[in-house]
């Protein structure tokens, strides 16, 4: 199966009150953490990743994918283009709190090179690392690392996605707090 980027042009970010079918996504890369009161599932995606987050029968889903991929409406608590800089917060019943910041950053070619390589190193030590095929245009493909901070009354992903055509990176930080 190729496993090569959507154009960054078409990525979205969303966040879902509910969960979505997992058969949705082509998922990569996954990891489960279980730590006091909640449990989140997160998957490297084709386009991204898709945090699911569950606590006393709340469900906050968050994604990163293309655009084009149909995703239901139902449920659905925002959807911003990955475009430029964004930050936003939702209270949930019960106290819970997610807040979020993400940006698409166009970089120069030396520096945006640097930067894969660091995550890639990073990703062999820590975290969630999936390096994809290249595209054709450029000798390496992409990658998307993501680093988790768990603890008892806060959860925390961090994710990088490369985009190699456009020497571009998505940067998202998410804060999923109990109250």
């Amino acid at each position: 199966m190729l496993t090569v980027r959507p154009k960054i042009a078409e990525l979205v970010f969303q966040l879902y009150g509910r969960p979505l079918h997992p058969e949705l996504f082509n998922v990569y890369r996954t990891h489960t953490v279980q730590r006091g009161d909640y449990q989140a599932k997160i998957d490297i995606t084709s386009a991204g990743h898709v945090v699911t987050w569950h606590y006393a029968g709340l469900t906050l889903t968050e994604v990163a994918t293309s655009a084009h991929h149909s995703l239901p409406e139902r449920r659905r608590l925002f959807r911003y283009p990955l475009k430029g800089q964004r930050s936003d917060r939702v209270e949930c019943r019960g106290g819970v709190c997610y807040q979020v910041s993400f940006q698409l950053e166009a970089v120069d070619p030396e520096i945006f090179w640097i930067f894969h390589e660091e995550l890639a190193r990073d990703g062999l030590r820590n975290g969630m690392l999936h390096r994809f095929d290249s595209s054709g245009r450029m000798a390496l493909g992409a990658l998307s690392y993501i680093n988790l901070e768990s603890r008892n009354r806060s959860f925390l992903v961090q994710a990088f996605h490369t985009f190699p055509d456009d020497h571009a990176i998505v940067k998202s930080q998410s804060l999923f707090e109990l109250p």
